[in-house]
């Protein structure tokens, strides 16, 4: 990266429309690295994305899936230890053992998903607790004299209360010591889980998102008013607010703001169509620097594949 670009996104303005870095710069570095949200913070994001999953010793870790054969090589370092679904569980390893795997690309059968990006297999990428994550986002904002957010996703919540493993509770403690606990701070927390996000309500006054994916086509004003009485944003597929319209009309006008997932391969062009024709206030995106040039420095760069 030249000089000039790295001074001029080190010196970046907060635009109108925030840019969250999904999973980190996952679009060049395995999501969820220490690598990949470093890279993501220099490329103008306003927050960056921490999905988390419980250890088996009750910590919080960085990793979409609550499986971790998707992305790591656990298969090769704990052949073993395979449920009789086939899967290998988070809750069932330790924070040390987790530890011991190394984080790739991710796959889908043993194929890359993405097979242009990062190679599979090279470097050294460990699983990051959520501390880790934290912990380097609020050290680049003191080196780097900038105020780049977190915005973790509480993955499964149900399915881990019934595991043993409630992580609301774990979460917003973790938060709380590194100084997260009122709703102006730099962050948001999201959830598909309605119950989760309102247990979270009843302990944190933190802002937070609930998801909205496509599977949720029928979504109605009585849902959307039910959410508003505990969140602040609704976080929808972009493609179910192309098939449904109204949902960014209907969250405005409850007071809730838009925040659209996830931007991949669009043209600088296209990105700003969606977020003008749907009022979107905020991006989740695979390539935070092509959204930033794309929203907030109005470059027409193509986003490669």
């Amino acid at each position: 990266m030249k000089l000039a670009l790295l001074v001029s996104l080190l010196l970046l303005p907060v635009g109108p429309v925030e840019i969250i870095a999904h999973r980190g710069a996952s679009g060049y570095l395995p999501e969820h690295t220490l690598e990949a949200y470093a890279v993501a913070y220099f490329m103008g994001s306003d927050y960056v994305e921490q999905d988390l999953v419980m250890t088996k010793d009750d910590v919080p870790i960085c990793l979409h899936d609550i499986y971790l054969e998707p992305t790591t090589n656990v298969e090769e370092v704990f052949p073993e230890r395979r449920r009789a679904d086939g899967h290998w569980y988070a809750a069932d390893f330790t924070l040390e053992e987790v530890k011991k795997l190394r984080v790739h690309e991710r796959t889908e059968n043993g194929k890359p998903v993405f097979p242009g990006r990062f190679p599979y297999g090279l470097s050294d990428f460990e699983v990051p607790t959520f501390e880790e994550a934290i912990e380097l986002i609020q050290g680049l904002n003191r080196s780097a004299h900038r105020d780049v957010g977190i915005y973790p996703e509480l993955k499964r919540p149900e399915w881990h209360r019934k595991n043993g493993l409630p992580m609301e509770e774990k979460v917003i403690g973790v938060l709380r010591n590194y100084g997260y606990s009122k709703k102006d701070d730099k962050i948001y927390v999201q959830c598909f889980d309605d119950d989760a996000l309102q247990r979270i309500r009843k302990i944190s006054d933190l802002r937070l998102v609930r998801l909205v994916s496509i599977d949720e086509f029928e979504i109605d004003e009585s849902k959307i008013t039910e959410i508003a009485e505990y969140a602040g944003v609704i976080g929808v597929q972009k493609e179910l607010l192309v098939l449904r319209p109204d949902i960014a009309s209907m969250a405005h006008s409850h007071g809730l703001k838009i925040h659209a997932w996830t931007f991949r391969y669009e043209s600088a062009e296209e990105m700003k169509r969606s977020v003008s024709a749907y009022e979107v206030d905020g991006v989740f995106t695979d390539f935070p620097d092509r959204a930033y040039y794309a929203l907030k420095a109005g470059a027409g760069t193509q986003i490669s594949t």
